[in-house]
């Protein structure tokens, strides 16, 4: 039955919850295609930035909540990606960048690692630390709840990926590229390992010059490739950051025990003002190309949540690039390399799982919007396999 699922609202709502129906506490993930989902945070002006994550809904187009994760938990994530566990990341620090507050972000999180086992992550015992976009611990800015819920996928996938790390989480005082910027400037000099960035706007001509906000040596920044399928966002573009597209992620009879493909909105494509760096040798692109390394980001095999600011507060499932940039966020932080750019994984591509089928829109059958064996624009190198790539 769940094979066959049509694409209607109805009928994707059906199915999502029998999923959730019969989901343990670890989380099962949505196992069907189709699954009704839309954008947390949709549209911006130009300037601005809208974040990536898609959250599956419900018959009447409001986030499916539950009283229980049903999707994609810790467990799943740390095995799909062979990562470390004990106490690998200890000391680091991920920092989160997302705009607006969420007044709820510390006490959600710690719903979101009680259900999950894993040590509490508060101020109080030093792990969390929320501050203004200029570092000041209060006079947050004005609460929106799109980007509350963004913030609390940021800070639960860092938490899925690395346990162990600290957690920043910058807020910025609205959307705007200047705001955002000026976070990802105070998260590099309050000690940041790492910088995820789950959002993105239209290139413009002045990213060329912008872009240096985004360029911290020693500091591994993450940005999310996009939802909108073919297609480049910035900061994603820039030559300072870790571009990171998305997958469909599945559960396979096989020696890894998973599966993946292009999911068909990850963000790709040629820049259309940054120059191509170094360390990127394709030739369909004249300048940067996007992405880099990819991750879980398909609503349809999308990971659990928890947020309690919008409506009635619940367990939520989400998808995007917004997943992704996160979850590559916390590999790097195990990994503990200091590197400046997306350049690392491109010389250690035998510790990623190269991800060779999907597409994300038409680009007359390119490797730019097709998965293909080796580098393609969806997936860009493929995903993690182990931290050494990171």
């Amino acid at each position: 039955m769940l094979s066959t699922a049509r694409r209607t609202g109805r009928v994707a709502v059906s199915v999502v919850l029998l999923v959730l129906a019969s989901s343990s506490a670890a989380g099962a993930a949505p196992s069907a295609q189709g699954v009704a989902h839309k954008a947390v945070c949709p549209g911006a002006p130009s300037g601005f930035a809208h974040c990536d994550s898609q959250v599956v809904t419900d018959g009447s187009g409001a986030p499916l909540v539950t009283a229980t994760p049903a999707g994609y938990g810790p467990a799943d994530l740390q095995s799909a990606y062979v990562l470390p566990s004990g106490t690998a990341g200890a000391g680091r620090t991920i920092a989160i960048v997302d705009a607006y507050d969420d007044p709820n972000a510390e006490s959600d999180l710690g719903v979101y690692r009680a259900q999950y086992g894993l040590t509490p992550c508060t101020t109080a015992n030093g792990c969390f630390r929320k501050v203004n976009q200029t570092g000041v611990q209060g006079s947050y800015p004005r609460a929106d709840g799109g980007w509350a819920q963004e913030i609390s996928l940021d800070v639960d996938m860092a938490s899925a990926i690395c346990p162990n790390c600290k957690i920043l989480l910058v807020e910025s005082k609205t959307n705007s590229f200047a705001n955002l910027s000026t976070a990802v400037d105070t998260a590099a000099t309050l000690g940041a390992f790492t910088i995820s960035n789950s959002y993105g706007g239209s290139e413009y001509a002045s990213e060329v010059t912008d872009q240096s906000h985004y360029n911290h040596p020693g500091i591994a920044v993450t940005v999310s490739s996009g939802d909108n399928g073919y297609g480049v966002e910035f900061p994603a573009a820039s030559l300072y950051v870790t571009a990171v597209g998305g997958t469909s992620l599945k559960k396979a009879a096989s020696t890894r025990g998973w599966t993946e493909t292009a999911w068909s909105g990850a963000g790709s494509g040629c820049s259309a003002y940054i120059a191509k760096p170094t360390w990127q040798t394709d030739t369909g692109c004249a300048k940067r190309t996007v992405a880099d390394v990819s991750a879980v980001a398909d609503p349809n095999t999308g990971v659990a949540v928890y947020d309690s600011f919008r409506g009635s507060g619940g367990w939520l499932v989400f998808g995007g690039t917004s997943v992704a940039a996160p979850v590559i966020a916390g590999v790097y932080a195990l990994a503990g390399n200091a590197v400046t750019s997306g350049s690392y994984p491109y010389s250690h591509t035998s510790a990623l799982y190269d991800v060779a089928s999907g597409s994300n829109g038409s680009c007359g059958g390119s490797y730019l919007c097709t998965a293909i064996s080796g580098f393609d624009g969806p997936t860009g190198l493929g995903t993690p396999n182990g931290v050494a790539a990171f």
